[in-house]
């Protein structure tokens, strides 16, 4: 398991990078109207989706039923804000945090698994645990408002972005090693 894996490395380092881009440019326009927010979001969680169900078709993990569920929840929800872009604050909050809290939830049960099998897979749960932490931040403070969303969610895809990189970045090296070494 963990040498295929391994050996789909950049699909994992390209998950985290297009979150570090997603969470650089909405930082770079905080005062970005929530239309472009919507859009943004679903132009990264479609291409988050895509990712992570040739991850999952590729058959690059035990858990391509979990892959899958996250690739489709990805495009869905992203497909969601294109066709309906004057979605209401109140709505997107929902979706976002019922997205963030699942897909956050399959990473940590994904990390906890391969704890057995590669070091570092912690890099995995904490995308995870932030993941969550944004779901219920957004579900518990939508007063915050839209430049608020905007900063939490850079913030937050810039810290899930990096610690799947980080991931990715150690499944290279197991590849490139062509051993696991604990």
């Amino acid at each position: 398991m963990i040498q295929d894996l391994a050996r789909r490395w950049p699909l994992v380092t390209a998950r985290g990078a297009v979150a570090i881009l997603f969470g650089v440019i909405a930082l770079v326009w905080p005062g970005v109207t929530l239309l472009t927010l919507v859009l943004l979001w679903a132009a990264y969680t479609v291409a988050d989706g895509v990712i992570a169900l040739v991850v999952a078709a590729r058959g690059a993990t035990d858990h391509r039923v979990a892959m899958g569920l996250v690739g489709l929840l990805g495009v869905g929800a992203g497909l969601v804000a294109f066709l309906w872009p004057g979605i209401t604050a109140l709505v997107l909050l929902v979706v976002i945090a019922a997205w963030a809290i699942t897909v956050g939830v399959l990473q940590v049960v994904a990390a906890v698994r391969l704890r057995k099998t590669i070091t570092d897979e912690w890099f995995l749960a904490v995308s995870g645990l932030l993941a969550i932490a944004l779901g219920v931040l957004l579900l518990f403070r939508p007063e915050d408002g839209a430049v608020a969303l905007v900063v939490t969610i850079a913030m937050f895809a810039l810290l899930w972005g990096v610690a799947l990189v980080l991931f990715g970045l150690r499944l290279r090296k197991v590849n490139r090693d062509g051993v696991y070494a604990p």
